[in-house]
């Protein structure tokens, strides 16, 4: 197929803009013609979100895809960890087959960290030796976020195995290393690790750039650190890139990273700095085969209607119009139902917490953070057992073992702001294991049982309710398309704040609150566990 486009070229890698006839045929560029026209509208290269776990969206790769074309996305790099965590091996070749199906660049890595602990139970394992087999595949580009970063700066053998065979494959290796500086932070990107997507400030992220690292902005549905960073594109303008990280799919409906680009741009900074960060420098870092609207390039751009509101017209993959006008011509692929779900119903008595003391540990989340504080409370007690305290928003949490029957663990968390019910998500950060939060014990079984009963999903039950999404791949996503999946995961965001939650989204930063490699306390299926000291903690402090 033959055709060509007339607009203002934005070209980034020269970086100027002039009137162009662009030709495409076979889906590549096939001539770009300087001409002396007046146009209206401009081209430039596709978006690439540069760190994000599909699965997070709650929507296949193939349905993901179907809506982030209408942002001007053309591809990711992906990190399956999340259903690698649920399913192996077999987890990374169900996204990969998935993602084949329709016309959209998906790069995956190597999930470097199954399961992300020893501290917590997963449903699978995935070795130094399956990480020497999945980087020698072209659908993986890179080792995949090394989120153990003790294990690198003390040199754990099978954390440098998966290093060494990354570097033999000529394969990137991504970070993951929040609050990391000084000794340690050169000890662990030394080791060739060359991304970071976890910076919590300024400070931390610029310490991280002088030592070479390719920063990573983020702002996804949880963790928001783009008015924090963005300062940083103007003096590292080759060593920063945009991600989401995760995406729930109410927010992927919203934008992707064409926010990130009209945020950046609205504060002023240089359009080819922006777009070297949505493109360019993703391209280049990860060697990818996407086009840069370059002569002999893959035809992958899109056309937008003027430098100010850059609103997306018409999004190109491989010379395929993949979308115009907000509509997606992606269309939804068959998907199979694979899991691993293997718990059994609980009981109310299950989740009770026998007070050993009069004072608490509690997680305190906080907004749009995956960072938590430890705080010290007074112990609310009832007939010897540990309570909520739904007065001073000190709520009971739960983890439930999914892949066997296992004792429930409990703790206590802040911020979450219910004053009724509870609410709880097999989506839950790195093992996917169901997390609850709750106000009694009658309301977190119930919104449980919901969960374990469809092997798989979010919910939300009060004492006369029960709303479920149910997410029967994996347990963490499902084929349905994503308006539908986004339309009932807004009715459960919107429940869970009538009844008092505050957070900005609440179901995503629940999903967070097992992920031990974040700091500072967290809680997975085995016990409140303290990211900083790498270690198990008490509930009751003595």
């Amino acid at each position: 197929m033959i055709f060509t486009i007339k607009a203002n070229l934005i070209d980034i890698v020269a970086r100027e803009t002039f009137p162009a006839e662009i030709v495409v045929e076979n889906q590549k560029i096939a001539s770009i013609k300087r001409i002396e026209e007046e146009l209206k509208t401009y081209i430039l290269p596709g978006f690439i979100d540069a760190h994000v776990h599909i699965e997070s969206s709650m929507l296949v790769p193939s349905e993901f895809a179907k809506i982030a074309v209408k942002h001007g996305t053309v591809g990711t790099i992906s990190d399956p960890h999340e259903i690698a965590n649920v399913l192996g091996i077999d987890g990374v070749n169900y996204m990969i087959n998935n993602a084949e199906k329709v016309p959209f660049h998906f790069y995956f890595g190597a999930p470097s960290c199954v399961p992300a602990t020893n501290f917590e139970t997963a449903g699978a394992v995935i070795d130094a030796e399956d990480i020497n087999n999945l980087l020698g595949r072209k659908e993986i580009v890179y080792l995949a976020e090394m989120m153990n970063f003790p294990g690198v700066i003390y040199k754990d053998e099978e954390v440098l195995k998966k290093i060494e065979y990354a570097k033999k494959h000529g394969k990137p290796i991504d970070g993951h290393a929040p609050g990391l500086m000084g000794e340690g932070m050169k000890m662990y990107f030394d080791a060739r690790i060359s991304t970071d997507h976890e910076c919590f400030g300024h400070t931390e992220a610029l310490e991280k750039l002088k030592h070479g690292v390719k920063i990573m902005i983020r702002e996804g549905s949880a963790a928001k650190n783009f008015d924090t960073l963005i300062p940083l594109l103007k003096d590292f303008p080759d060593q920063i890139m945009f991600c989401c990280d995760d995406k729930h799919p109410d927010n992927l409906i919203e934008s992707h990273i064409n926010d990130h680009v009209k945020r950046a741009l609205k504060l002023g900074h240089d359009l080819y700095d922006v777009l070297r960060a949505s493109s360019l420098n993703v391209v280049q870092h990860y060697q990818l085969p996407i086009g840069l609207l370059q002569n002999g390039d893959s035809a992958d751009f899109i056309e937008i209607d003027n430098l100010e509101d850059f609103n997306i017209l018409k999004t190109y993959i491989k010379g395929e119009l993949v979308s115009e006008n907000g509509s997606s011509f992606i269309q939804s692929v068959d998907s199979e139902i694979v899991n691993n779900f293997n718990c059994s119903l609980k009981q109310p008595s299950n989740f009770k917490i026998k007070a050993e003391s009069d004072n608490i540990r509690v997680i305190e989340a906080l907004d749009g953070q995956l960072i938590t504080h430890e705080i010290q409370t007074k112990t609310l007690e009832t007939d010897g057992f540990a309570e909520s305290n739904i007065d001073e928003d000190i709520l009971k949490i739960a983890v439930v073992n999914r892949y066997q029957n296992a004792p429930i663990a409990t703790a206590f968390i802040k911020n979450f702001g219910l004053k009724a019910g509870a609410i709880a998500s097999c989506v839950a950060h790195d093992c996917h294991n169901i997390v609850v939060v709750g106000t009694n014990d009658d309301d977190i079984c119930k919104a449980v049982n919901a969960i374990i009963k469809a092997k798989g999903g979010i919910s939300l039950a009060t004492g006369i309710e029960e709303l479920v999404l149910e997410l029967p791949i994996a347990g963490i996503m499902t084929n349905l398309p994503a308006e539908e999946v986004a339309e009932l995961y807004i009715q459960l965001d919107r429940r869970a704040k009538e009844l008092g939650s505050q957070l900005r989204a609440p179901y995503m930063s629940l999903s967070f609150m097992a992920l031990l490699v974040i700091p500072e306390l967290k809680l997975s299926d085995k016990g409140l566990f303290n990211g900083k000291s790498f270690e198990f903690a008490d509930v009751f402090v003595k």
